[in-house]
């Protein structure tokens, strides 16, 4: 599989069905937020380490190639290492989104722009522009290692990170997951109760008297 054909298939998924499929996939802490909602990132991860300094952002905005993901290891700054001018030129660079383990600003015209774009926290003083770090090297980013050409997905529920080959493996079942609830959804709103549709009953009997069960959606 390949990644034009992941990138399609993600598009109609979400990343809680993905996670569900696959627990043990690589998922960025949770603090890390989209500074707009209602948007779906998909790409390659281009990968920034730096510390209150984003000389090496602007590097990687300058070298990253169309369909890429920035991804910023900040290693705990405190100042904003991106703002407006930099979605706007990933924007004309047709780059996929930014994601900053760390501080951005300009969040008021960030939440008008048509471009995923997470960050840890917001802050109006920036950071400097004196200091060389390094690009496309593994980075840490909201606890997960973040390998260069890493797919990044992400949604309003949080952002995965895996290989083209762990996504092979895993993108089948997260369509069947999602295509159940959907069933699920569709029989709730033709009043149907969602414990018939679940084991709930037995589930809970057979843990209580003290035996090992799962719980799971009746077909």
């Amino acid at each position: 599989m390949d990644f034009n054909e992941i990138k399609q298939r993600l598009s109609a998924l979400d990343t809680a069905c993905l996670s569900d499929a696959n627990k043990e996939l690589r998922v960025i802490d949770p603090a890390i937020r989209p500074i707009r909602t209602g948007l779906k990132l998909i790409g390659r991860a281009h990968t920034v380490s730096c510390h209150e300094d984003f000389l090496m952002v602007i590097k990687a905005l300058k070298d990253a190639e169309e369909g890429e993901v920035i991804v910023i290891d900040s290693q705990g700054s405190e100042r904003a290492l991106a703002g407006e001018m930099f979605p706007t030129e990933a924007m004309r660079k047709h780059l996929a989104g930014i994601v900053i383990d760390g501080s951005c600003r300009d969040t008021a015209a960030i939440r008008r722009m048509e471009i995923p774009y997470y960050a840890r926290s917001v802050n109006c003083r920036a950071g400097t522009t004196k200091n060389i770090f390094k690009t496309q090297i593994p980075i840490n980013c909201g606890g997960i290692t973040v390998d260069p050409g890493d797919i990044v997905f992400g949604d309003d529920d949080g952002l995965i990170v895996a290989t083209i080959d762990e996504l092979s493996h895993v993108i089948e079942a997260a369509e069947e997951i999602q295509k159940k609830e959907e069933r699920l959804l569709e029989g709730m709103a033709k009043g149907v109760s969602l414990l018939e549709m679940m084991n709930f009953d037995d589930h809970y009997k057979k843990l209580s008297s003290g035996e090992s069960s799962t719980l799971k959606f009746l077909d």
